[in-house]
């Protein structure tokens, strides 16, 4: 009998493309409005190197928001995450579509959400995660949960479950340590 550490090594071990919500998930949650009506995200720098890792790895990534924001595109921008769509209600179908059109299905893709707008694709993905604050119909359904706040590292340790279990990490390690690739 596996352990269910060895069953999640499994699941993460297959991941080709993996969606991330923002609010809640890369970000804390919260909006902060300007007098002038801007808007602002805090978004930590451990989970922008985690998403450059899961694109150096080969790992599509996917950002899908049902909120638009200046200051969302303009972060993911800078990461160079080429599937950023904002101002999506309806997730499912889009995070379907890119998968399709990648040449791949349910069973290749993971997902980090938060929030009931995200039920739809973590009940279909192979690897549904999430984070401890997300609301209880997604802890329900996640079979792995970030000890790394929302906002504060949770992606980046949810793109490093993926991989090590994918045997990718120690060579996307190995130019920080200033060996060669």
């Amino acid at each position: 009998m596996s352990t269910p550490e060895a069953q999640l090594a499994k699941r993460a071990s297959a991941i080709r493309i993996v969606g991330f919500d923002v609010d809640g998930v890369l970000t804390d949650g919260r909006l902060l409005y300007g007098n002038d009506g801007s808007e602002a995200k805090a978004f930590h720098v451990h989970d922008g190197l985690g998403l450059k890792l899961l694109q150096q790895a080969g790992i599509i990534t996917v950002v899908i928001s049902a909120r638009a924001s200046a200051a969302t595109e303009r972060r993911l921008g800078e990461l160079g995450v080429a599937h950023v769509h904002l101002g999506v209600r309806d997730k499912m179908p889009l995070f379907e579509q890119i998968a399709r059109d990648q040449g791949l299905s349910w069973n290749d893709a993971a997902y980090m959400g938060d929030d009931l707008p995200d039920l739809g694709i973590l009940s279909r993905v192979h690897l549904p995660a999430t984070v401890a604050e997300a609301s209880p119909e997604v802890l329900d359904r996640a079979l792995w949960v970030a000890g790394k706040p929302a906002g504060g590292g949770a992606v980046r340790e949810f793109a490093e479950l993926l991989l090590r279990s994918q045997g990718k990490f120690e060579a996307l390690l190995a130019p920080y340590l200033g060996a060669a690739p």
